[in-house]
């Protein structure tokens, strides 16, 4: 049984962690939202441990009736013959973060979401490993589902992220998004 101090302790945790890209905090009596950047970046890929934590940081949040993850991988693509071993990302990271702000900004405008993360690997990345993850919560699951094709169409779009393609041979290009 978890006492009730443990449980508020838990739940202002929660709140300054629900979105560890960026936090909100509301003034109801002016109904605003203030977001405070932090970094979306994170070096290698995306841990299975990482995402589990992001998850398992919601349960106490009992205003959310709906979650929706994507998980972006390295493929092992084969172009011209040449089989695709990882992918090394880089970006310009002010402009990057910046404009994910502002698709974050623009999302939460868009969707009644509670919650909303973002993260995309920086460096080198191996076939089968994650490399972009979106995670949303909302009180009900058709914003979840919505919102979420909605980031990541906007981040493959948008956001100055590259990714070169290094081959098995150890050549390379550098990636199209489609």
């Amino acid at each position: 049984m978890i006492s009730e101090e443990l449980l508020e302790k838990m739940n202002r945790l929660i709140l300054l962690c629900c979105n560890s890209n960026y936090e909100q905090s509301s003034n109801d009596s002016m109904n605003n939202q203030k977001m405070k950047k932090k970094t979306v970046f994170i070096e290698g890929q995306i841990s299975s441990e990482f995402i589990a934590n992001a998850i398992a940081k919601h349960q106490v949040k009992t205003q959310i009736g709906a979650h929706n993850i994507f998980l972006g991988q390295v493929r092992k693509d084969v172009v011209d013959d040449k089989t695709v071993k990882s992918i090394e990302f880089s970006c310009y990271q002010e402009m990057a973060e910046q404009k994910l702000h502002t698709i974050r900004e623009e999302t939460f405008e868009k969707y009644d979401l509670t919650c909303m993360h973002i993260y995309h690997s920086l460096g080198n990345v191996q076939v089968g490993e994650v490399c972009f993850f979106v995670f949303v919560s909302a009180p009900h699951r058709p914003y979840v589902y919505e919102a979420t094709e909605y980031i990541v169409n906007r981040v493959k779009s948008e956001v100055p992220i590259f990714g070169k393609e290094i081959f098995e041979d150890e050549s390379f290009q550098w990636k199209t998004n489609k």
